[in-house]
């Protein structure tokens, strides 16, 4: 009997042959190429994003006066209950640094927030990372916590120069310290699997015993400063219901992630106000003799 011949057409063995030259280059040329695309593509995020944003203020030009004037009423008596708040958050921050100078304390560390607008998100991604409209030209750094109204949002775990990547609080690889809310003892929060089109969730560990969750309400979880990124406060999830732990000293319990997450389109990047340098300072050390 005749023997059949394999052939290999031509964009088989292209493609083939192009796999095998990527695998045999280095690693720092293929983390090159990847930076290079990802800036390639970042302009074409952002105008898509700009567009979202020019056809969401077009659509309120459409508004009738009569629902603009209720819009605006409602505002005003928003900023008047947030005036109120800032002054109360004024007071108490007086209050804390006095406390922290009488007491000779470490003083708490200070951040401005960089606002941001979601330009991307991978959908089979979508609890692990998402694009931001800012980048290296704005100030963000690599680990900076990024946050909206209704808590935690993640950090930043890669910056280009109009854009950054933040890995999510919903990522199984996130991890952080948090507290109880009034209970200062840290426990430990991981992100959980999740998966699309279901509400997000967490994991916390290393809960104490005497913790115990309200029959009719959550337990509100929040961020804690030893962790290194986060302020104190920020809230980081709810927890309903807590079980013991393997070692039976502790408790575990699944948490609930802030509902937004699923929707998110604008959050806020906490840069640390002493990692930041300005040009002139830059060119001031660098002129310094002792300078490295």
């Amino acid at each position: 009997m005749p023997q059949k011949r394999v052939v290999i057409g031509k964009p088989l063995l292209l493609l083939l042959l192009t796999l095998l030259v990527w695998w045999i280059v280095p690693v720092f040329i293929k983390s090159f190429s990847r930076n290079v695309f990802f800036e390639f593509q970042a302009p074409a995020w952002t105008a898509i994003s700009s567009l979202k944003d020019l056809q969401s203020y077009w659509a309120l030009r459409s508004k009738s006066k009569n629902e603009l004037i209720a819009a605006g009423r409602d505002l005003a008596r928003l900023n008047a209950s947030y005036e109120i708040s800032n002054q109360k958050a004024r007071a108490t921050e007086a209050e804390l640094k006095r406390l922290e100078k009488l007491l000779d304390l470490p003083a708490s560390p200070q951040y401005r927030y960089e606002v941001a607008r979601v330009t991307h998100r991978d959908l089979n991604g979508w609890w692990q990372q998402l694009v931001i409209r800012k980048g290296s030209r704005q100030g963000v750094i690599k680990g900076a916590a990024v946050i909206c109204a209704e808590g935690v949002v993640g950090r930043i775990s890669e910056v280009h120069t109009y854009t950054s990547v933040v890995e999510l609080i919903s990522d199984s690889n996130f991890r952080m310290a948090a507290h109880i809310e009034g209970d200062p003892r840290p426990i430990t929060y991981k992100g959980g699997n999740n998966i699309p089109l279901r509400p997000p969730l967490g994991s916390v560990s290393n809960v104490p015993a005497d913790i115990t969750p309200s029959k009719d309400g959550y337990i509100r979880v929040v961020t804690s400063r030893l962790g290194g990124i986060f302020p104190d406060g920020i809230t980081v999830g709810y927890l309903k219901s807590l079980n013991p732990g393997s070692d039976g000293l502790f408790q575990t319990g699944t948490l609930l992630l802030p509902a937004n997450l699923v929707s998110i389109t604008e959050v806020a990047v906490l840069i640390p106000l002493a990692e930041e340098i300005t040009d002139s300072e830059a060119e001031t050390i660098a002129l310094e003799p002792n300078a490295q």
